[in-house]
This record gives structure tokens, C-alpha cells and sequence, in this order.
């Protein structure tokens, strides 16, 4: 029987989410099968050689403690050890840089540029959102009029148009295959989540970015607007810890997607 190490933050205050009860859930899955070990990402580098992979999940934002996640990085490369989710994704586990290459290569994204001297490339808007580069959860977080934004010439950024968009939906995949979809049908309450039925084109779509980011293997959340022209594009490629919501699904789906878990994390 393999030995995990699952790595979360308990005590993290999400808007929205209970963190700890998903993971506790989550936990309490994994037992039969497993040898589960629970640790908090921030003492995680004393205990990686301790398990046979290592399960890395809501540990909340790594913005406040970057200089530790990236050793960790460190010692995971040079000791070879096993993760899930591998951390190989050029998603949110690099920051939101990603977004500047998907709008440079043309991707269904929301325009993001990271300089005022480019804002051209963002179309016709009255308001537009500032966030951190390295920023998560919506943390530090402004709206913007173009002369607050020219006047604040904000650096270590990324500037994006505001969308009046109708909905966000989210699509969940493991290792590269879909699971399922939740949207939050209220755009002013982005974590009261439904069930959603994609179409195929709605697939297509979020296929495009787990197949550009390519990880080898782990949960990757494709966070979506849809326009009101109809059209979706990419909010988020959440390839690090993405909270799963699971608890949302019905009971079938919610076993179908533990037993591919499972499945996957002995094939690590």
C-alpha cells in the first residue's frame, strides 16, 4: 500500500469554500487505499522523503510563503520525488504570466497586457482590472478608470479589460480527461456553484488549454466567462491546487471522480 503525503492548510480562510472540509472528505476517501499522512504545506520540506507521492492541495495562496514553495520545488527536482499535481504547468503554479503569452498567441483569453504603453490591445473599455502578477484568490485586486490607471502605472501587474460577462463556468480535468463542470449561474456569488452540462464546443474550448499546458499529471480547473455574445474565454488556468467543489456534485459523479483519483494517484 502506497503512502501519501497530503499536503493542506486547514486553517486557510477561503471566500466561499471550506477548504478543510473538502480535504477532510477527501481524506477519509483515500484511507483504504492508502497510507495518508497530513501535513501543512509549510513544514512539507523535512517531510517529502516520508511518502511515495506527495498530494498537494488547498494549501491556499503561495504568494505569502514563495521563497519556501520554490524550495520545495528545489528538493522535489533534485531528489526526484513523485507529486500530484506534478509541478510542471505553466498555468497559475508560474504565476499569471501565463495570460500574457496565451493573448500574444491569439487564445480565447481575456486581453492582458502588463504596461500601460500597450493598452491598446484591450479594446474599448471604461473600467479595467489590475492584479497581482503573482497574485491568487483574488488578493489585491483593483478597478480601474484609465486615468487611475494611467496615474498609478501599476508595475508587477497585469492589466486586463473589465468583461460584463454573463456567467463563469468551470471545467475539471484529471489528467488531461474531463470530469465534470460547475457554474456559478449568479455572477455576484462566484463560489455558489451548480452542476453544468457542457457542449461540445464548450469542450473544445477548455480542451485548448490543457492540451497547450500540457502537465503530466494532476487536476487542472479551466475557469471560463461566457460573454454575452455567447462566447467563453479563459479567466483562470488553475493547474497548482484547484479547489474542487466536489461536494456540489451529484452522488454518482462525485464516486466517479474519486474512484479516477485513486486510480490515478496509484499509477503515479
Amino acid at each position: 500500500m502506497k503512502t501519501i503525503l497530503y499536503l493542506t492548510d486547514f486553517y486557510y480562510q477561503a471566500n466561499g469554500r471550506n477548504y478543510y472540509e473538502e480535504d477532510l472528505y477527501i481524506t477519509e476517501k483515500l484511507k483504504p487505499h492508502f497510507n495518508v499522512l497530513i501535513g501543512h504545506p509549510h513544514q512539507a520540506i523535512s517531510n517529502l522523503e516520508k511518502a511515495d507521492v506527495v498530494v498537494f492541495r488547498n494549501t491556499g495562496p503561495i504568494a505569502g510563503y514563495q521563497e519556501y514553495f520554490q524550495e520545495m520545488l528545489k528538493v522535489v527536482k533534485e531528489k526526484n520525488i513523485k507529486t500530484f499535481n506534478s509541478f510542471d504547468g505553466k498555468g497559475d503554479i508560474l504565476g499569471k504570466q501565463y495570460l500574457l503569452e496565451l493573448t500574444k498567441a491569439g487564445f480565447p483569453v481575456i486581453p492582458t497586457v502588463s504596461n500601460i504603453s500597450q493598452l491598446e490591445i484591450l479594446g474599448d473599455t471604461d473600467i479595467y482590472v489590475v492584479k497581482l502578477l503573482n497574485g491568487a484568490d483574488s488578493i489585491g485586486m483593483e478597478f480601474l478608470t484609465k486615468d487611475q490607471l494611467v496615474a498609478a502605472s501599476p508595475s508587477g501587474k497585469i492589466i486586463q479589460p473589465f468583461i460584463d460577462f454573463k456567467y463563469e463556468v468551470s471545467f475539471y480535468f484529471l489528467n488531461e480527461q474531463f470530469q465534470y463542470a460547475l457554474y456559478a449561474p449568479d455572477k455576484s456569488k462566484r463560489w455558489k456553484l451548480e452542476e453544468y452540462h457542457p457542449s461540445n464546443d464548450d469542450l473544445i474550448f477548455a480542451e485548448k488549454f490543457i492540451n497547450w499546458n500540457g502537465i503530466q499529471h494532476g487536476v487542472t480547473r479551466v475557469d471560463a466567462c461566457r460573454k454575452q455574445d455567447g462566447s467563453l474565454l479563459l479567466v483562470e488556468l488553475e493547474d497548482l491546487n484547484p479547489f474542487l467543489s466536489i461536494d456540489l456534485l451529484s452522488e454518482s459523479k462525485r464516486q466517479n471522480f474519486l474512484d479516477n483519483f485513486i486510480r490515478a494517484l496509484k499509477q503515479v
